[in-house]
């Protein structure tokens, strides 16, 4: 579940810590709890205070600071510090209001476009270029590629399908946990999985990942938790970042957002391997012509 957090700490707190905080809230330990709680809550007074008086006004040890600073991404708690001093300069405000009975059928419209918009932007900002070139590297040379999700996440996971399968490439995908397993019993080292969770804690995808890794597979995970188990468990961690807030708990920015990671790595890979697949897409494309009036 998303943080809460006050109008006055969006608009003081660079928005890139706020969204990698909210990532890891629910894993910190009560003491790191503490210090994100008071940076959340006094974001003045940690940009200007030393590390001794945080620790001091948290009720913390001074490591516990530096561990939530390393946490967040940060070599420590000056670099912190100095992302809060900057940041707050020039920090837009993204403010994810939930729907609402009284919303007019424009407003709602407006939330929920403004709310994949937003998830888009954070998750540009989030997700690490390394991690994503290995991604883009992994599924190049695999012999075999298996996409997995449930729910939603198979939604995204057939759309990778379909677009790999287009131009040619050897993938395969259900939402069937029997033929997820079976699909990465054949898999050899080198070949890939691309398991999509949004909370990376499905426990299905989980048990696929497991055994996928087992035969010696390289696990490239979609998921908007960095800390989650379906995280720890893969080679290559894809992050998006989506909290805006549903009466249902479910919003189809999480969805868009992952669709975008997908699209982006079938262009990336059509342009890695242009000479083999472009030949593989034109004949796609000339038998689809076939089922057009």
């Amino acid at each position: 579940m998303a943080i809460k957090i006050s109008e006055k700490s969006l608009e003081m707190i660079p928005h890139n810590c706020i969204v990698k905080l909210q990532a890891i809230y629910d894993t910190l330990k009560t003491a790191e709890k503490k210090v994100a709680d008071l940076l959340l809550e006094k974001p003045d007074f940690f940009a200007n205070a030393t590390i001794v008086e945080v620790a001091d006004e948290a009720g913390c040890s001074e490591a516990t600071i530096v561990h939530l600073a390393r946490k967040l991404g940060y070599s420590g708690y000056h670099e912190l510090k100095s992302i809060l001093i900057e940041g707050r300069k020039d920090n837009p405000t993204y403010l994810y209001k939930e729907i609402t009975e009284g919303d007019s059928y424009e407003q709602v419209i407006k939330k929920v476009f403004r709310a994949s918009i937003h998830a888009l932007e954070d998750t540009l900002n989030v997700l690490d270029m390394g991690e994503y070139k290995r991604a883009v590297d992994a599924i190049c040379n695999a012999q075999k590629i298996v996409l997995c999700g449930v729910g939603d996440a198979a939604t995204v996971a057939r759309s990778g399908y379909l677009k790999f399968f287009r131009i040619g490439l050897n993938v395969q995908m259900s939402d069937d946990l029997d033929v997820q397993l079976m699909s990465v019993s054949h898999l050899s080292k080198g070949d890939v999985v691309i398991a999509i969770s949004h909370t990376g804690k499905t426990k299905s995808i989980l048990e696929v990942v497991k055994y996928a890794k087992a035969v010696g597979a390289t696990i490239i995970c979609i998921t908007n938790y960095p800390v989650s188990p379906l995280a720890k468990h893969s080679d290559i961690v894809l992050l998006t970042a989506t909290f805006a807030e549903h009466v249902k708990g479910e919003v189809i920015s999480k969805r868009v957002a992952e669709l975008c990671i997908i699209e982006s790595l079938y262009v990336n890979i059509l342009l890695n391997r242009k000479d083999k697949l472009a030949k593989n897409l034109d004949k796609s494309n000339l038998a689809l012509e076939l089922n057009k009036v």
